[in-house]
């Protein structure tokens, strides 16, 4: 039992893994969604430590500004990442989420590739690379996440 942080930037490939993990039955939480975060963009720390409280056995998925605080409160911090033209690509080009559609977001998205991805390698306890076949990074985190799992048929 065990409870997941998977964080990284725009683009490495989060929300997909999160929904492959969903889609084999273990609860997952994307805070980009559902009021998870307030207009600033930190979580809602007492929301966020409310969860994590009422779960042993959960993956959440996000990157932001507070989320260190949380850090102690997972058993794993996984850090998906890509190379920049990777992210970049990844952003202007899918339908589901409009952040990296702009130019100016796209230049916020290098400015903190350079700037904030070494400080979620520091935190990080596993770093995966978001360029792996999702059915793989799930496979990984399902190991992160210990027995018993879903029953499910491969």
């Amino acid at each position: 039992m065990a409870r997941v942080l998977v964080t990284g930037m725009s683009g490495t490939g989060k929300s997909t893994l999160l929904a492959e993990l969903a889609r084999r039955g273990h609860e997952t939480v994307d805070t980009d969604y559902d009021g998870w975060t307030l207009p600033d963009g930190d979580w809602d720390e007492p929301r966020i430590a409310a969860l994590l409280a009422a779960r042993n056995r959960i993956v959440v998925s996000g990157t932001v500004a507070n989320q260190g605080r949380f850090y102690g409160r997972f058993d794993h911090v996984v850090l998906l990442s890509a190379p920049l033209d990777v992210l970049l690509h990844r952003v202007a080009t899918r339908a589901a989420n409009p952040y990296g559609s702009t130019p100016e977001q796209r230049a916020e998205i290098e400015r903190y590739f350079h700037e904030v991805v070494p400080l979620l390698r520091r935190g990080a306890t596993l770093e995966l690379d978001g360029r792996r076949p999702v059915a793989e990074l799930a496979d990984t985190v399902e190991r992160l996440l210990g027995t018993p799992g879903p029953v499910r048929a491969r």
